[in-house]
Formats: structure tokens, sequence, C-alpha cells
């Protein structure tokens, strides 16, 4: 059986929080050890994880500006370089979700082909394990059973920083950069057509099932060597594991057990989505105790009555979930567009910080990219390692601190990921 080379096999750079767990976690629970740095800087502590194999890490270009990223992305791109690797991967969300002015992904991807200096750049978007599919560079998302075209989307159609009107993907990034994407769609990926990548640029792949996910698998992989910048979903991930497994250069993954479970619980929610949303609500109607997140009111206190309020429902023996909106339609996320979103998420952070220190709970759940990168800094969390898949894009992950938060498990949680009783399947383990 031949093996992956030695040492770090790919990098990657995730544009949130949320989403950079999700390439961790296809990696990790795939057999290949893999640890996510909640900042570039932290970095530093690399030496503590020698045997690891993928490293990442969370970053928060999603929310940013280009001028923002010229100054911040470079950097954080030439240090992923040094590490060395086939493949570093800025990452971004499966529903693509970014404009010109924020979240630009087109000017991400020309800032680390610049670094990276390479012919070439594999962009790989579809994931069908998260319902995400390309056709013929056409975007689509499935939703509680039902797949859109990312325009149609019921979410994303409506997304209140980054909707999304155009579900090609060419079309998308020609609003936001000045480079030309090839696709390289199901026909030639079913007929094996060679790809030049002397010449190709950027190539947007097809990827609808698991064998169209396979062969672009192979084509990046064979197509990487010494060193390549990428980007897309975790759908490259995915990719390259179904073709390393085809190969057999990756061992069979090690079959893991349940974490167990805890007797309460404490979330925090900023996440806005209607998945969320369904979330909370059952949470809410299985016994979790609800405290609304009002970001006027943190933004003029200390948030002390919050944090007691949450402390008397966990000594009551109840789960507690802090949320500062209940779907797109709350008046919440108009209050978060006015400017006081970075407060909340602030708050939140410091909130949720407080409750866990006085509680003693060692496990918790944030939701929403933003609010979980301000729970990170809060935390003095400096990296996360995957221990269990919850729900596919979120793991339960042990957290690595030099504080009193070092080895606590903890979910950071895409907006759109999982099923309606997400909350409670964390704290049950499983």
């Amino acid at each position: 059986m031949s093996s992956l080379p030695d040492g770090i096999v790919l990098t990657f750079y995730g544009d949130d929080f949320t989403g950079s767990t999700d390439a961790a976690e296809v990696l990790a629970f795939s057999g290949l050890p893999t640890v996510l740095f909640l900042s570039a800087a932290a970095i530093r502590h690399l030496d503590r994880f020698r045997e690891f194999r993928a490293v990442g890490v969370a970053g928060v270009s999603r929310s940013q500006g280009p001028n923002w990223m010229v100054h911040h992305l470079p950097p954080v791109f030439e240090k992923l370089r040094s590490l060395g690797g086939r493949l570093c991967h800025y990452k971004v969300c499966s529903t693509f979700d970014s404009g010109p002015d924020v979240g630009n992904i087109g000017c991400a991807i020309e800032l680390g082909r610049q670094v990276y200096r390479k012919r070439w750049t594999p962009l790989v978007v579809g994931a069908p394990a998260l319902g995400r599919y390309v056709v013929f560079g056409n975007l689509f998302a499935t939703m509680k059973g039902e797949t859109h075209r990312l325009d149609r989307h019921p979410t994303m159609s409506r997304h209140p920083v980054t909707p999304m009107n155009e579900s090609d993907l060419r079309r998308v990034l020609a609003a936001q950069a000045h480079f030309d994407v090839r696709l390289h769609d199901l026909h030639a990926i079913v007929r094996g057509d060679a790809l030049d990548t002397e010449s190709a640029g950027v190539v947007l792949f097809d990827t609808l099932d698991q064998e169209s996910l396979e062969r672009v698998g192979e084509i990046v992989w064979t197509q990487s060597d010494g060193g390549l910048f990428a980007a897309g979903s975790s759908g490259l991930e995915y990719a390259l594991v179904a073709y390393w497994r085809r190969a057999g250069l990756l061992p069979p993954a090690e079959v893991r057990k349940d974490a167990g479970a805890v007797d309460r619980l404490v979330a925090a929610s900023g996440s806005c989505s209607p998945q969320t949303e369904e979330q909370i609500r059952w949470a809410l109607a299985h016994g979790w105790t609800g405290i609304r997140l009002d970001a006027a009111a943190l933004a003029e206190g200390s948030g002390t009555a919050v944090i007691d309020e949450a402390l008397r429902a966990l000594g009551e023996g109840r789960s507690v979930i802090l949320y500062s909106a209940l779907g797109p339609e709350d008046p919440a996320v108009i209050r978060g567009r006015a400017g006081l979103g970075d407060r909340l998420g602030a708050a939140t952070g410091r909130i949720l910080r407080e409750v866990l220190v006085q509680s003693g709970l060692r496990r918790a759940v944030v939701a929403g990219g933003d609010t979980s990168g301000h729970a990170g800094q809060q935390l003095d969390i400096y990296a996360v390692t995957p221990v269990q898949p919850v729900a596919p894009g979120s793991p339960l992950c042990r957290a690595c601190s030099d504080g009193p938060f070092d080895g606590m498990e903890i979910v950071f949680k895409g907006g759109q990921i999982g099923k309606p009783d997400f909350f409670e399947s964390v704290r049950l383990g499983r």
C-alpha cells in the first residue's frame, strides 16, 4: 500500500471560524491528524502538534473587504507556504456567500496566486455530503430536503450581508476579480479529459456525486506536486479524501467512540439562519432555557443580568441557549446591520466565558461565524482538534489553551448546519 508524503500534506485558511472546522473535520475523521489554529499568530504553537499532517488557520476574511484582505492575507499565505505541503486551500463556505465589497473570494484567489506563483488554481465548491452541488458551473444547495439553485435559495438569496443573486460561479467571480474562470464540467470529468494545467488559470470543477468528486480529487492531487494554491469549500477535502482512499494512500479511519453525554450544556448563537432558528425553537420546546441577547442593552452594560439568569437555569439542571436572533425576519437582524453586530458578538463571547467559568461546564456550542470568532478570542483558545462528528461541517472539538479552557469540548456551528435537535445531540455527545 502506498502512502501520503511524510510531514504536512495540506494547509488551509478558512474565511470564517465555522467553515474552518468543516475542513478540519473532513481531514481528521478520514485519518489525517489535523489541527486548526484560531489565528495565524497561534501557529507559533505548532511544535506541540508535530504528528499532525494538516494545519489550518481559522480566519475572518468573509466579513472583511478587499483592502483588509490585501494587507492581511498575503502574510498568512506566506506563513502557510513556509510550512510545506502539496496544497494550500483558501476555504470558503459551500454556499459561496461573498460580494465585491465583503468576503471577496476573487480578491483572495488573486492574492493567493501571487504568493504561490503557480500557473493554475483549482476551484472546488460542490460538496455532495453537505447537499451542495455544482453542475455546469451553477451552484445548488439543499435545504430541508429540497435542492435550490443558489439565487433561489430561501436563505442565501436573502442573506443579510451578501445576498446571492447569481448561481453561475463564473459570473459571481467576474463581479469580484479580473481573471477568467475555466469550467471543467461533468462531461469532461466523465470522459476523463486531460487538463492542460500549464495554461489553465483558475479552473472550476463540476461536482455532483461521489464519482465526479473522486475524479476531481485525482486531478487536483496528481497536479499539485511542488505546492499548489487552491480555493473552494470543504468539497476539496472530500474530493482529495475520496481519491486518497481509492488510491490506497490513506489507512482506514479509526472507529471513534461517542464523546458521551453531559448533564447540562450552554450554547450561544449569533446566527440568523432559519435552520438555526428551527434548532433554537426545538431546544426551547424540549426543556432548554432560552435567553435573548439584546445588542443595545449589552452595549450599555456588562451583561451581568444575563449571566445571572443563565447560572440560575444551569443550577436548576437545565441547559441554556443564549441567542441574539430567531431567523432572518427577526428585527434584531436589522439592528445587527446598523453597526451593533460586532459589539454584540464581543459581548456574547464575554458572557459565554463568564458562564463557563462560574458554572464549571466543559462543553459548549457557538453558532454563527462571527460569534464563533469572538468566543474563541474570549476563551483564549489558540487551537482546536476535531474529536467527534456531530453534523457534517460542525464537529465536536477539543480546545487547546494556555488558560482554564484547555481540554474543554466546543462546537463552532455554521448557521445552516445540522438537524433540528442539533444542540441536544451535542449535549448527548452523539
